[in-house]
């Protein structure tokens, strides 16, 4: 079964939710990345948590970035999704080893460590919108609330899990958002508290096999809800040989002359797909005549 997303709204209350299943484009993202189940876990999190933050985007050209920067050993890691919750990212060391932490899990906290979240969203406007927050645990989730209600003032529950297998593949990823819209009262907070807290951890709704509207329908079990939006997602990136190009004539024509000179080639891998872009010195020759006649 696809990955796909969710959004619902509850009807006649101030709550609106979205959930996500994300094992294909978590597994994808191993695949390219190569990296080892902490790391895995880490951004695996922090696509689904991108996937959902862009597809509650208006703008089909909108688009949000997640930097999670923390000082553990996993580095930074980089998630960035379109409009329709398509999602692109990467660690910068997948590569991480650590010791299960006490509650016998990978732990993605230890991993990230201490640091900031940053938001950026492109919503097609002269300038991008940015947020940041100390990250609470590094663990994404908690992270993801504190952003909502720190930068955006908005009460949030986020919920994300990923389940690695022993062969190091992904056995399932996925998580939920639910929100409190501004006319959101104290029973109305009650009645969602009551209800998130019947619901089973994200990770055994996972392994169950439930899909997103199955989440959302047990996190807002108290509530009668309305399904907004239903949509396959995957992980998808959008490099391509013509932006390659647009970025090596960015670099401006001295520098593109003396990358010619010293290497006569260049290569140049895409970050969130590992495609290497190559270009041998009559290319390179083309970009630069190209910059004289401009």
């Amino acid at each position: 079964m696809a990955d796909s997303i969710i959004r619902v709204l509850a009807k006649d209350v101030p709550v609106k939710a979205s959930a996500i299943t994300a094992r294909d484009m978590v597994e994808r993202a191993r695949q390219i990345h190569k990296t080892l189940p902490v790391a895995t876990a880490a951004l695996g999190r922090a696509l689904a948590a991108a996937s959902m933050m862009g597809n509650a985007l208006k703008g089909a050209d909108n688009s949000i970035t997640l930097r999670v920067a923390g000082d553990g050993p996993v580095g930074s890691l980089l998630a960035v999704a379109d409009a329709a919750g398509n999602v692109r990212g990467y660690a910068a060391n997948p590569v991480v080893e650590l010791p299960l932490n006490a509650k016998g899990k990978l732990d993605v906290g230890g991993a990230v460590g201490r640091g900031n979240l940053y938001v950026t969203k492109d919503l097609g406007l002269k300038e991008p919108y940015n947020g940041s927050v100390p990250l609470v645990s590094g663990e994404i989730a908690e992270d993801i609330t504190a952003y909502y209600a720190m930068s955006e003032q908005i009460p949030t529950v986020c919920s994300l899990g990923v389940l690695v297998n022993p062969d190091l593949t992904v056995q399932a990823a996925g998580g939920y958002l639910v929100q409190l819209l501004p006319a959101a009262d104290d029973a109305v907070i009650d009645r969602l508290e009551r209800s998130i807290g019947k619901i089973q951890p994200i990770t055994a709704m996972l392994t169950a096999g439930m899909s997103p509207e199955d989440i959302v329908r047990q996190v807002l079990s108290d509530f009668e809800v309305e399904v907004l939006y239903e949509q396959e997602v995957s992980y998808r990136c959008d490099c391509s040989r013509e932006r390659v190009e647009r970025a090596l004539r960015s670099m401006g024509k001295d520098e593109l002359h003396a990358l010619i000179e010293e290497q006569g080639q260049a290569e140049v891998t895409c970050q969130f797909c590992d495609k290497v872009y190559r270009f041998d010195k009559s290319q390179l020759e083309a970009l630069e005549k190209g910059l004289s006649r401009n």
